[in-house]
């Protein structure tokens, strides 16, 4: 059994016995609460203060992961795929990872603060994902229409999106409506967390919308 639970913006925690987090904020910075999560395996897709604040969920003997290097680490396997935070090949806002990793044989990407709709070789290096954590709020990120570009290529079981305003978020991003909109697909709001095990998987893709905490 995998538990997801949001903790605002970018980051999420997915844990078993072990507990990966991807892109912590420390909170306050962009007027949100802070995680109260301390990860195993940290996933860090750039180095901008919204997504790399390591310090905050960070304890003993956690392995910060911060480049594309394939690698094994506590039986949690991880891929990173270069791509920008862009639509200029990183010229305005940098590089940006994509991880792909596999927990309990389910199948996670996480596409960081992605700038710009994927090739087909990047598709191909993703390959199969059952759930895919995608940016939509447009500004520093794709929008709602690039997104929606983004899944149909890549074609998971699960969409989550992130990365767009809620509540007390100061960044000037859009909120949810715009990609919902996009499609007529049914939404499950799950509340802030769920848990999931592999025979769960729907067999058409679902959206998942979380609560903040």
């Amino acid at each position: 059994m995998l538990r997801i639970r949001w903790h605002g913006h970018s980051c999420f925690e997915i844990t078993n016995k072990i507990t990966v987090v991807t892109d912590p904020h420390d909170g306050k910075s962009i007027g949100i609460n802070a995680p109260d999560v301390l990860g195993d395996i940290i996933l860090v897709s750039h180095d901008h203060y919204d997504h790399n604040s390591v310090e905050s969920v960070e304890k003993e003997n956690s392995m910060v992961i911060t480049d594309e290097t394939e690698k094994t680490v506590l039986d949690v396997q991880i891929k990173g795929i270069k791509s920008f935070h862009d639509g200029c090949r990183g010229e305005k806002r940098g590089k940006n990872i994509i991880y792909k990793f596999t927990m309990d044989n389910m199948t996670f990407c996480h596409l960081g603060d992605l700038g710009h709709e994927l090739d087909g070789d990047a598709v191909q290096q993703i390959g199969d994902v059952d759930v895919l954590f995608i940016p939509i709020g447009g500004n520093f990120t794709i929008d709602a229409e690039k997104a929606w570009n983004v899944i149909n290529g890549i074609k998971p079981k699960i969409v989550i999106p992130m990365h767009y305003k809620f509540g007390g978020l100061s960044l000037p991003i859009a909120e949810i409506d715009p990609f919902l909109a996009k499609n007529n697909l049914d939404v499950l709001h799950v509340g802030n967390e769920i848990d999931i095990e592999r025979k769960d998987l729907p067999e058409d893709l679902e959206i998942w919308v979380f609560t903040s905490q």
